[in-house]
């Protein structure tokens, strides 16, 4: 449970600094968290699958949350951008 905890605020963390870095991408800090928070429980879930040794340790779950959150909401911020532009 904790894992999933330390995901998903890392997660949130993860979205709002790819939001902070990719301007054009960004859903403001709401839609940055709301996507990373998504994307880190869904990214520590799948580093975790991927790659056993690290779903024990704190450093993999912050990693799988951080780096899931960022892809999300980047994901999100493209398609927003795509059917903005349509």
């Amino acid at each position: 449970m904790e894992a999933l905890l330390i995901q998903l605020v890392t997660g949130a963390v993860g979205g709002n600094v790819a939001g902070a870095l990719l301007k054009n991408l960004s859903l403001g800090t709401i839609g940055n968290s709301i996507a990373g928070i998504v994307g880190g429980g869904v990214g520590g879930q799948i580093l975790a699958a991927l790659i056993p040794a690290l779903a024990g340790g704190i450093g993999g779950q912050v990693a799988g949350g951080g780096i899931g959150g960022a892809i999300l909401m980047a994901v999100v911020g493209l398609v927003k951008n795509a059917m903005a532009n349509k």
